[in-house]
């Protein structure tokens, strides 16, 4: 019986509602380990994940066609929100801001988008999110509408 075969790498990015600074280092960690078995249970190969206070990146390699990319993050959306708030990580009440970015990549760049989600700390000491994310969009040459991004505060 003939099989379907893909290879194909994507990066998502998405942030925090309201942009706040929830995503604490003592429990980064584990958020990130849970995020990976989410992808795993949906047969993807996580390849990179880097939680910052108030936004994510993660970088996977698609394998199960079945969901679309869509349905794929808001389960992951959904199940890591479900899985900070039942460890009662934050103080409030955690969720995360609608939409996303979702950025695609041959397998010759994939040593680089590792090397940028696994330094997105140093990264961040340079550059604002809001800078990033836009900064992805134009390098993307994706049309968008500032009034449609990201709720940024003033950075």
């Amino acid at each position: 019986m003939p099989n379907t075969y893909s290879q194909i790498y994507l990066q998502f990015v998405f942030a925090v509602k309201g942009r706040a600074n929830l995503i604490h280092e003592d429990f980064r960690e584990e958020l990130q380990k849970y995020i990976t078995g989410i992808f795993a249970n949906k047969g993807h190969q996580l390849i990179a994940v880097y939680a910052n206070p108030d936004h994510i990146h993660i970088f996977i390699s698609l394998k199960n066609l079945s969901l679309s990319i869509s349905q794929l993050v808001k389960e992951i959306k959904v199940s890591s929100t479900n899985f900070i708030n039942g460890k009662q990580f934050c103080r409030t009440k955690f969720y995360w801001q609608e939409g996303y970015g979702c950025f695609s990549y041959s397998k010759s760049q994939k040593d680089a988008v590792v090397k940028y989600i696994e330094n997105q700390r140093e990264h961040h000491q340079k550059q604002s999110f809001k800078e990033e994310y836009i900064n992805f969009l134009d390098k993307f040459e994706i049309e968008y509408d500032e009034k449609y991004l990201f709720e940024f505060n003033s950075d």
